[in-house]
């Protein structure tokens, strides 16, 4: 599960970099039952918050690097942005966005890993991340999808310190890396990595990408709310034993997440 205590190396901030912001606004807001508040003004929005509840649960931002598809990105906690990056430098890792202040909310950085799966840290200052998690409408998992597990599990075990247990998927297919953050308990698990062809990592052209995981009350209800608001499902929905209702879906600028209903208990 994600708490906002944010233990070190556990996801804090997600926010998603879309070409056409108030179009997103309306589709997550549809879709999840999020209000988004700009800040900026006029129609033309660079970008802003998403609440639900009143409760801060992402952020958007228009997308303006060169090349660069739609997509969300994860930050993970930790004590220095600095140290962060010299510890992805030192595993083989790219530094995208030199680590830098943002006011005195706290301090920031974007990295590729070595084989270009996008991520991000975040040092906190005033703000500790996101204000609402493992709830309906709110992060509740983060997820990689790779062509080389065992390459990750090694990257973001020296990165972060994180431990992974694997779990075997059924029909055969391979394992799921669980991952818990250094020094925490297996119930403060807060993603999973999954090892793919690369042929089947076509949204970012054969490279690893990470995707944040919604809580829904409705699985088929929100996936409705997904293709009736102009976006696509890739998988699903369909049933995880001992996880819950899930589908990989897409928004109508082709950034990708999964809504989730876990199961009861």
């Amino acid at each position: 599960m994600i708490t906002t205590d944010f233990a070190a190396g556990a996801p804090c901030w997600i926010d998603l970099g879309a070409p056409d912001v108030p179009a997103a606004a309306a589709f997550y807001s549809a879709v999840l039952g999020w209000e988004y508040e700009s800040m900026g003004e006029g129609e033309d929005m660079e970008g802003g918050m998403f609440r639900k509840d009143g409760k801060i649960v992402a952020g958007l931002g228009k997308l303006t690097e060169e090349g660069a598809r739609p997509a969300w990105m994860i930050y993970y906690s930790v004590p220095d942005a600095d140290a962060a990056t010299a510890a992805v430098e030192r595993a083989g890792g790219t530094v995208r966005v030199p680590a830098r202040d943002l006011d005195e909310w706290g301090r920031m950085a974007q990295y590729s890993d070595p084989l270009g799966g996008e991520f991000a840290v975040w040092q906190p200052g005033t703000s500790k991340g996101v204000e609402l998690v493992d709830e309906p409408g709110s992060l509740s998992w983060t997820e990689l999808y790779t062509s080389d597990a065992a390459a990750a599990k090694d990257f973001y075990g020296k990165v972060f310190g994180w431990w992974f247990s694997d779990m075997e998927l059924p029909g055969g297919k391979g394992a799921y890396a669980l991952v818990t953050p250094a020094g925490q308990a297996a119930e403060r698990m807060h993603g999973g990595v999954l090892e793919l062809p690369a042929e089947d990592l076509d949204l970012a052209d054969g490279r690893p990408y990470w995707h944040p995981v919604f809580a829904v009350t409705d699985c088929d209800a929100a996936v409705s709310a997904v293709t009736g608001n102009g976006g696509s499902v890739q998988m699903g929905p369909e049933d995880a034993e001992g996880v819950g209702r899930l589908a990989v879906c897409l928004d109508p600028a082709g950034a990708d997440f999964v809504v989730l209903a876990p199961s009861p208990g």
